[in-house]
C-alpha cells in the first residue's frame, strides 16, 4: 500500500461566473522515501490538488474522490481528525510564507505551537528544537530570529521559517509547494539536501510542486505534468526529460534557462559610449542593537566600495545571495538611497549630492523594474494610467490623445492586449503586471534600466517571454541594463558581463562566458555549483562545492573576512583588493579553495 494515495480527485468552485473545475480526476501514489514531482504553470491546479487533500478548501469549494494517508481517508473528514494528522504525519510548505505565518505571533511561539500540539514540548525544550531547525535551514543569527515577528524577516528568511515549521515533527508526507522560489541558490541546495535527508533517514514521502525543472531533475523519481487541472503527461524523470511526448512538456523544458546553454546576449559595439561610471560607492546604515548592558549601534556595510562602468547596449548581471547589497547598490546608482561615499557618474556628471529637482530631469533616462510588480503599481490606477504617468511627468507637451497612442503602442510592444487599458492591477496575472511595469519603465525610451529580480516570481514560460521582451527592447532602444538576480541561469541568458557581490563587495567580475567557464573565486564557484540543471543525468553526477561555515550575517564584521588570506583574518578593518587576473577579469584576493575547505566551519 502506498503511503499517500489520491484517487479520482476532483476540485470545483462555485463563482459568480458559474462552476469552475480546478482539478479534474487526478490519481497518483507516493511511496515512503519517494519524491514525486508535480509540474506546470500557475493556474494548472497543482497547489489546489494538495490544498484539497489537506482540507484547506474555501466555503465555495467542493472536493470529491479519495485521499488516503497510510490507508486512512483524509478527504472531507472533520477538522479535529485533520488536526491530529496535519503537522505531525503530513505537513505542507506553502508558497507564500507571509500569508501562511501568523503576523502577530513571534516565530518561537508559532513553532512552539506545533511542537506542543504534536510532541507535548513547550518552553525551553520547544525552543531548543525550534532553534535547531532554524540552524538547519541556515537562517543567520537564528536565536535572534526566534524572538522576531514575520514582518521583521526578509522573504527568503520567512520561507526558511516556513520550511523549518513543516519539518519540525519529521512528517511521513511532506508537501512542498514551490519551497525554494524565493531562496538563494546555495540555500536552495541546502534545503533540497535536507529534504533528501528526510527521505533517506525518515522514509518521508515528498510531493514537490514546482515550475523549476532543474529542481525536479535533482529531486524526483517520477513526474506528473499538469495543465488545466489534468495530468497531460506522466512518467519517470528520465523519460520526461529525455523524450517528452507532449508539446506542453517540451515547452516547459525549452523555456527553462540553463547554465550550459549556448544562447548569447546581444553583442556590444566596440565603440559604444560609456554611460555610467560607479566609483568606490559605499552605503552604510547605522543599526541599533539592544543587548542589555552592551546595547549600541553597529554599522551595516550594505555596499562597501563597489566600482564598475556600463556602456550603451550592455547588460551587466549582478548576482549574490540575499543581503549581499544587490538591491541597495541599484538604489544608490539611481540615487533613491544617498551613497555614504563614492561617485556615480552619468554621462560625465556626478549624480551624488544633486538636489531632487536636478535629479528629476535625469529620471527620464534612468528607470527600474521592481521584483514585485503588484506592489510597485498603484492599485487605484488603471494600467493605462500607470503606463502613461511618466509621459505626463517628462513629456507634458503631449495631448491626451497622443498619450493614449503612445500607451497603446507600448502595450502592444510588451504583449499586453489593448482591451486591458481600463483594468486594474488586481485583475491581471503576475506576468501581465510585470509587463505593465516594464511598459512603464520603457515608455520614455530610457538609456538605462535596472531590473531588480524582475522575473524571479514568474513561471518559466512567462519568464522566458519576459527575458525575450527585455532583450528585444534593449536591441531596439540601444539601452544599457543592470540585471539583478539570485538565479545565475537567468543572469547568464541576458548578460554581457557579470559582477558577483559578497556582503557589499565585488569578489569577481568578468565577461559572461569567462566567469561561467573559468570562475576563480571560491564564492563564485560555490554559487555556480549550486544551480540545478534541468538534466537528471547531469544532476546525479555533479559535485556541489560547499564552503564551510554558516550563511553570514551582514552585521557580523568577521563574515566579511570569510575568504581573505588566513594571515589577515584577525584584522577586521582589512579591505581585500580586486586584481585583474586577465583582460577584463577581476578577482578579489582570497585563500586557495583547498585552504578554505580545511578551515573549521
Amino acid at each position: 500500500m502506498a503511503l499517500f494515495s489520491v484517487r479520482d480527485l476532483n476540485v470545483s468552485f462555485t463563482t459568480q461566473d458559474g462552476m469552475i473545475d480546478a482539478v479534474k480526476g487526478v490519481s497518483f501514489d507516493i511511496e515512503a522515501g519517494d519524491c514525486l514531482g508535480i509540474v506546470g504553470e500557475s493556474g494548472s491546479g497543482k497547489s489546489q490538488t494538495f490544498m484539497a487533500a489537506m482540507g484547506l478548501m474555501p466555503k465555495n469549494g467542493l472536493a470529491t474522490g479519495s485521499v488516503q494517508l497510510m490507508g486512512r481517508e483524509m478527504l472531507n473528514v472533520s477538522i479535529p481528525e485533520l488536526n491530529s494528522l496535519r503537522g505531525r504525519d503530513i505537513s505542507m510548505i506553502f508558497q507564500d510564507p507571509l500569508t501562511a505565518l501568523t503576523p502577530h505571533l513571534k516565530i518561537v511561539n508559532q513553532m512552539e505551537e506545533v511542537l506542543r500540539s504534536h510532541q507535548g514540548l513547550s518552553g525551553r525544550d520547544a525552543e531548543k528544537v525550534a532553534l535547531g531547525w532554524l540552524d538547519k535551514v541556515q537562517i543567520p543569527e537564528a536565536k535572534r530570529r526566534l524572538d522576531q515577528y514575520p514582518h521583521e524577516l526578509s522573504g527568503g528568511m520567512r520561507q526558511r521559517v516556513m520550511i523549518a515549521m513543516a519539518m519540525l515533527c519529521n512528517p511521513k508526507v511532506l508537501i512542498a509547494d514551490e519551497p525554494t522560489t524565493a531562496l538563494d541558490v546555495t540555500v536552495q541546495a541546502e534545503i533540497l539536501d535536507l529534504m533528501v535527508g528526510l527521505q533517506k533517514e525518515e522514509g518521508t514521502a515528498i510531493a514537490l510542486i514546482t515550475h523549476d525543472m532543474g529542481v525536479v531533475a535533482r529531486m524526483c523519481r517520477d513526474v506528473h505534468v499538469m495543465r488545466h487541472g489534468e495530468f497531460v503527461e506522466s512518467g519517470s524523470v528520465d523519460e520526461i526529460f529525455s523524450a517528452p511526448k507532449k508539446d506542453y512538456t517540451k515547452s516547459l523544458l525549452t523555456a527553462m534557462p540553463r547554465l550550459d546553454s549556448d544562447d548569447a546576449p546581444h553583442a556590444v559595439a566596440a565603440d559604444a559610449e560609456t554611460l555610467l561610471s560607479v566609483d568606490d560607492v559605499m552605503v552604510h546604515f547605522p543599526i541599533k542593537q539592544d543587548r542589555g548592558l552592551f546595547s549600541g549601534t553597529v554599522l551595516l556595510k550594505a555596499v562597501n566600495g563597489v566600482s564598475f562602468d556600463l556602456r550603451a547596449g550592455e547588460t551587466l548581471g549582478v548576482v549574490g545571495e540575499s543581503g549581499c547589497g544587490k538591491s541597495t547598490l541599484a538604489r544608490a546608482v539611481l540615487q533613491l538611497i544617498p551613497p555614504t561615499a563614492g561617485a556615480v557618474t552619468w554621462l560625465g556628471q556626478d549624480l551624488v549630492g544633486l538636489t531632487s529637482h536636478a535629479l528629476k530631469s535625469r529620471r527620464k533616462d534612468l528607470q527600474i523594474v521592481f521584483q514585485d510588480p503588484l506592489a510597485s503599481l498603484d492599485p487605484r490606477m488603471t494600467i493605462s494610467a500607470s503606463i502613461a504617468e511618466p509621459l505626463r511627468t517628462f513629456r507634458p507637451e503631449l495631448t491626451l490623445a497622443e498619450r493614449k497612442i503612445e500607451v497603446a503602442e507600448m502595450m502592444e510592444r510588451v504583449g499586453l492586449d489593448a482591451r486591458m487599458v481600463n483594468r486594474y492591477p488586481h485583475e491581471l496575472s503576475g506576468g501581465q503586471n510585470q509587463r505593465v511595469g516594464i511598459a512603464r519603465a520603457m515608455i520614455n525610451r530610457p538609456k538605462l534600466v535596472i531590473c531588480d529580480e524582475a522575473v524571479s516570481a514568474l513561471d518559466v514560460s512567462i519568464q522566458a517571454q519576459i527575458l525575450r521582451l527585455l532583450k528585444g527592447l534593449q536591441y531596439d532602444f540601444g539601452m544599457a541594463m543592470i540585471f539583478i538576480s539570485h538565479d545565475l541561469s537567468v543572469v547568464r541568458a541576458v548578460s554581457n558581463r557579470i559582477m558577483v557581490l559578497y556582503l557589499g563587495r565585488v569578489v569577481e567580475m568578468a565577461d559572461r562566458d569567462v566567469l561561467y567557464d573559468e570562475p576563480r573565486h571560491p564564492y563564485t564557484r560555490s554559487l555556480i555549483s549550486a544551480v540545478p540543471i534541468p538534466d537528471p543525468h547531469l544532476e546525479r553526477t555533479r559535485q556541489r562545492l560547499r564552503i564551510p561555515g554558516e550563511l553570514p550575517s551582514p552585521l557580523d564584521p568577521k563574515a566579511a573576512l570569510r575568504f581573505i588570506p588566513s594571515r589577515l583574518t584577525s584584522d577586521l578593518a582589512y579591505q581585500p583588493s580586486l586584481k585583474e587576473v586577465s583582460s577584463g577579469h577581476f578577482v578579489e584576493e582570497h585563500d586557495p579553495l583547498e585552504t578554505l575547505l580545511d578551515r573549521p566551519a
